[in-house]
């Protein structure tokens, strides 16, 4: 489906964005990892894509940062010549590890300058590239309920972040049609380290907003995302596409 592929996943050590690189690479592509600190896990995942077949090789980037942005583009380009797949897949977890204790305002400001700057910078920029190429696929992630709207301070906050991304997305894919494809993935409830280790309220909660009743997990976001940059959704661009179960509020 994807072979001969060259892709890009940020954020792709842990999680989510290791479950999208690895179904990339089962679909044919070459992909490079990125990570913004977890050097041994981005060589994990590496080593996985390795045994699978497929070229691959990782980058360390803060894209908190923005001359590390710039530097991965110019990084991504250099290993692969021309990238056919970019997929901004990197966060900030502000809900588990010493990020949790943080004050709204100090999650607000990262989540700010990862999820949303870097998002719109490197799918501005590597999207333009593939544009004066005459092809490309940008995939963003957003999340579920940011349109509907969830309360409390994780909802606030992920709310003004992934519905940013949201709504970008379907104007960057005005912007770089007819050549390049624009999409945002919008996953509900699913089963990442936070999820994990949630209270029982929130797994309860989690299969009750489902109407398949069960989390989500980061295979089943990989395997719609893999779907998305591939030639079988060609006349898709400018959506948004939920992986959520089928939400369902009581």
């Amino acid at each position: 489906m994807l072979a001969g592929k060259k892709a890009v996943v940020t954020g792709s050590s842990t999680g989510i964005g290791r479950a999208v690189a690895l179904e990339l690479a089962r679909a044919g592509a070459e992909v490079l990892v990125h990570a913004g600190h977890r050097r041994q896990a981005a060589q994990a995942v590496v080593d996985e894509i390795s045994a699978i077949g497929r070229h691959t090789d990782y980058c360390m980037a803060d894209l908190a940062e923005p001359a590390a942005r710039d530097a991965l583009v110019e990084q991504a380009w250099s290993w692969g010549d021309e990238i056919d797949i970019w997929i901004n897949n990197a966060g900030v977890d502000v809900l588990t590890g010493p990020a949790a204790k943080w004050s709204f305002e100090q999650k607000l400001d990262a989540l700010w300058r990862v999820d949303v700057q870097a998002t719109l910078f490197l799918a501005r920029k590597a999207g333009r590239r593939m544009k004066r190429r005459g092809a490309g696929v940008v995939l963003n992630i957003g999340w579920d309920q940011a349109e509907r709207g969830m309360a409390g301070d994780s909802g606030e906050l992920f709310a003004v972040t992934k519905g940013a991304i949201m709504a970008f997305t379907k104007s960057l894919a005005q912007s770089l049609a007819p050549e390049v494809r624009v999409n945002c993935l919008a996953p509900g409830w699913i089963k990442t380290a936070w999820a994990s280790g949630a209270s029982q309220a929130w797994q309860s909660r989690a299969r009750r907003e489902s109407q398949l009743q069960r989390w989500g997990t980061p295979q089943d976001v990989a395997q719609v995302a893999a779907f998305l940059v591939s030639p079988a959704a060609g006349f898709m661009t400018g959506q948004v596409v939920a992986v959520n179960g089928g939400f369902r509020r009581d």
